[in-house]
């Protein structure tokens, strides 16, 4: 299994492309920058098998019209977030422009759902409390979890926004802290980090 981070937009979003030998990528987190996305996928000669947001906040999904025009694929976003996340209750500055629904959306909803695509298979794990529809993806064979904005290195999602919920993200954080130590996360934002590296050091994780 194969991963990269292309970091997007003025908040540096990590948009994170996942692939094996059919060469089918899941799209994680198309926040800004379509071309740079695009030509990614390019160089490396990749098909779009999926596209999975961990939330609906504009800074994670802006660039799914650019990127859907050229590469059609279903689009996985919790049912929590969808009812906001295509209208302009989720636009502000610098995007002034929100996406359209997808006419490919699928949202879920179900706990521990899997998804299997291009012979890569990820279970979801629902963690709301930055937004009502937060969800994680979690890679057993990879030891990889894709964390969106519950866990940062040293930090988690802020819960101030419409919709968060400190106590919710805190049953999240216990969720994702029974993970096996050695998982290695990518965040939506800034460096990765580890689960056990998280346990042990940041504060906001009791």
């Amino acid at each position: 299994m194969n991963s990269e981070i292309i970091v997007v937009g003025s908040f540096e979003v990590n948009c994170v492309v996942i692939w094996d030998d059919p060469k089918l990528a899941w799209v994680i987190d198309p926040g800004a920058d379509p071309d740079a996305i695009m030509g990614f996928l390019k160089r490396h000669d990749l098909e779009v098998g999926l596209y999975f947001l961990t939330h609906g906040h504009i800074d994670h999904i802006s660039a799914l019209d650019g990127v859907l025009a050229k590469h059609p694929a279903p689009v996985h976003l919790h049912s929590g977030d969808v009812a906001w996340a295509f209208s302009n209750l989720n636009r502000f500055p610098p995007y002034n422009r929100v996406p359209q629904r997808p006419a490919t959306l699928q949202p879920t909803s179900t706990p521990a759902e899997r998804l299997a695509v291009g012979g890569v298979t990820a279970e979801i794990i629902e963690t709301p409390g930055h937004s009502p529809g937060g969800q994680c993806l979690w890679f057993k064979d990879g030891d990889l979890l894709i964390s969106g904005d519950t866990l940062f290195a040293s930090s988690v999602g802020r819960t101030d926004l419409p919709g968060g919920s400190g106590r919710v993200l805190q049953e999240s954080l216990r969720r994702l802290t029974k993970l096996p130590e050695q998982t290695l996360v990518i965040p939506g934002h800034g460096p990765t980090t580890t689960i056990g590296d998280e346990k042990r050091h940041n504060p906001y994780i009791s």
